[in-house]
């Protein structure tokens, strides 16, 4: 159950990085375009990037895309929060089956034989590697999020590019078929 809820998480976190990625940014370089003119630092990627290092989700702020930000933590508060129960539970199986190599049997895992000591800690210990993991990649993607997020601020959008979806009829069954075409003005 909690593989199927951070597989979720990290799916939703995933396909919503790109959304309301083409705004056009203000910044210090200025690029003469043929229409229009368009303001480029081409620094605004990597200070993104290096502010989500430091603290996740301050590049996501330096875009002003501030609707991130809880994603952000959430994503990795909630890998952590896996991390520390699973190590936790990992440490009181591992404890219980080392007081019962010593001969005691006053755990509170009294109920258990050592076997299933052993395939407890066994799986503790794979869900706290993979929420670590987990944890390391949502930190990653934080990063690679706001560098993307940034460069595609700058990027050049005009009336002279356009992809616009078309209706065309099939000349052999008469169906009418749906595609995209791409349209380039010189």
């Amino acid at each position: 159950m909690n593989k199927i809820i951070s597989i979720a998480l990290f799916l939703f976190i995933l396909s919503n990085t790109a959304v309301l990625a083409q705004k056009t940014a203000k910044s210090e370089v200025a690029v003469k375009d043929t229409l229009k003119s368009i303001d480029i630092d081409p620094l605004t990627p990597a200070k993104a990037a290096f502010y989500s290092a430091v603290l996740p989700g301050l590049g996501q702020a330096y875009n002003k895309k501030y609707w991130k930000i809880p994603l952000v933590y959430g994503a990795i508060g909630t890998s952590l929060y896996f991390y520390l129960d699973s190590n936790k539970k990992y440490h009181q199986f591992r404890d219980a089956y080392k007081r019962r190599l010593e001969g005691y049997t006053d755990d509170e895992f009294s109920y258990l034989d050592d076997s299933r000591l052993i395939a407890g800690q066994k799986f503790y210990q794979r869900n706290r590697d993979l929420s670590s993991l987990f944890i390391v990649g949502f930190y990653v993607l934080n990063i690679i999020d706001a560098n993307v997020d940034a460069a595609l601020m700058q990027f050049n959008v005009d009336d002279r590019l356009s992809v616009k979806p078309t209706l065309y009829q099939n000349n052999l069954n008469l169906k009418t078929n749906v595609g995209l075409s791409l349209n380039y003005n010189f």
